[in-house]
């Protein structure tokens, strides 16, 4: 029976890394609590546990007494010699081995409660402590479980938890699929500790940079700082060491193998990289790339910047979305507000005309939280949005579509309708020209220019990606 116990003790020190000197002491303790619970508190005692032999042993010590007044410490003379064979005389220590099947089977179910119970906690606190030390560190699991809002990761045999909003959104998961992530988050509670894995967090790209690029592993090159939409848009400012090392260049790669590298981990999310100035206009300029701005007004106490930008980079300066603005603005800390060159009219559209494909109980919403018009949606900030009741970020990126589609589409229009303008008047000037008569400007106006005058950017923690094609 002892070898058995001790062999499955060993299993354990095996299969689950519970340290071999601190197993045994368990053993010690809960033998010791059975021998306490049939002897007394006041008994003397030894447990001895060899994990080479496989042997556990049990020695009561007892005072040789002429009258027994407490048999849990004492031992008359008689009884004493004959069960050891020895002439024992009075005040001399009786010792004796203790069977295990002494104790009854209560005692002994007792104690293998209490042994697992033990060892659970030693396994949890291992569990803690490793995942502890390794946070904003990569693992690479097996998914074995996918839920409704998260997925359970297989890693060294420890459950990990990877919650739906620390997933890449428009990424598709199988059971069985090997997967990386970053370790974001430790928590204890009253069963096994919860590790919270993440795809989303900023960390795990720069870690991803780190394991792709030699040099951001070496020191040479830093990554200052990382503004990031999930699957989408990446910016990451870097900054080399070496004045003969180029650190975009570095980043990316020869024939950009190695940014394509972390691309394809990420689902295809587009990264700009860009290098890292602790001079806030060039730093702003480069991280609003591939627009070209007119001017840059920064106020650094307020921590705002207006850029001013021609009416045909405006698009670019944007983006979809609105997401190359919000990363520009995330990356570089400064609320960023966008001026088109020429005047501060901007067009927009009312939030009233999209009551019908967003619903009016949302539109109602959106009215509530001072959401008047479409650009008001497209440079909100996100957490913002998602206060509203019913808002997810997909159901978001929805309706932030539908609203730029439609703010494309008028922009095309009003440039069509301008150009006619400017062909009619060309028309009546010439005609004016030939007859000599005068020309009267018509009634009807061109149309407002579409802009985005002072449109805020919001500082979410978003991604961007490659360079927008001009909208």
């Amino acid at each position: 029976m002892n070898s058995e116990i001790v062999e499955s003790f060993g299993s354990m020190v095996r299969e689950k890394g519970i340290d071999k000197d601190m197993l045994v002491g368990i053993v010690e303790d809960v033998f010791a609590m059975m021998v306490r619970k049939k002897y007394g508190q006041d008994a003397k005692f030894s447990v001895v546990v060899n994990m080479e032999k496989g042997d556990i042993e049990i020695f009561l010590e007892r005072e040789v007494v002429e009258t027994v007044e407490n048999p849990a410490t004492q031992i008359d003379v008689e009884t004493a010699r004959e069960l050891s064979g020895e002439k024992l005389e009075v005040g001399e220590e009786y010792v004796e081995v203790v069977p295990l099947a002494s104790f009854g089977r209560r005692l002994v179910v007792s104690a293998k409660q209490n042994l697992n119970q033990r060892i659970k906690e030693i396994e949890r606190e291992n569990v803690f402590n490793e995942y502890s030390n390794t946070i904003g560190e990569i693992i690479v699991g097996e998914i074995y479980q996918i839920r409704r809002n998260e997925i359970l990761i297989n890693h060294n045999r420890n459950e990990l938890l990877l919650p739906k909003s620390e997933q890449i959104l428009k990424e598709r998961y199988k059971k069985g699929d090997s997967i990386r992530a970053v370790i974001k988050e430790v928590r204890k509670n009253s069963g096994n500790p919860v590790v919270i894995v993440s795809r989303a967090d900023p960390a795990f790209l720069e870690k991803l940079f780190e394991l792709e690029i030699p040099e951001i592993y070496d020191g040479i090159i830093e990554i200052k700082r990382i503004a990031r939409e999930p699957g989408e848009r990446a910016k990451v400012a870097v900054e080399s060491h070496d004045d003969r090392i180029d650190a975009v260049g570095a980043c990316v790669g020869m024939k950009g193998v190695r940014i394509h590298t972390i691309v394809r981990e990420l689902n295809n999310e587009n990264i700009d990289v860009i290098n890292y100035s602790d001079q806030p206009i060039a730093f702003i300029q480069r991280s609003l790339a591939p627009a070209k701005l007119k001017s840059i007004e920064v106020d650094n106490e307020a921590k705002t910047a207006n850029i001013v930008v021609a009416s045909d980079q405006v698009s670019l300066a944007i983006g979809r979305n609105g997401q190359n603005i919000r990363l520009a603005s995330k990356l570089t800390g400064y609320e960023i507000n966008l001026i088109k060159e020429g005047g501060d009219d901007e067009y927009d559209i009312e939030l009233v005309d999209f009551k019908e494909e967003i619903g009016e109980e949302l539109y109602l919403k959106l009215i509530e939280k001072g959401l008047e018009t479409a650009k008001d949606v497209l440079t909100a900030k996100l957490d913002t949005l998602l206060e509203v009741e019913g808002l997810t970020e997909e159901r978001i990126r929805e309706i932030r579509e539908l609203m730029q589609r439609d703010l494309d589409e008028a922009e095309v229009e009003e440039d069509e309708e301008e150009e006619e303008g400017e062909e009619q008047e060309e028309e009546k000037e010439n005609g004016q020209a030939a007859n000599g008569e005068p020309v009267t400007e018509s009634a009807a106006a061109p149309a407002e220019e579409k802009g985005t005058d002072n449109v805020p950017a919001t500082e979410e923690q978003t991604t961007s990606g490659e360079p927008e094609r001009e909208q």
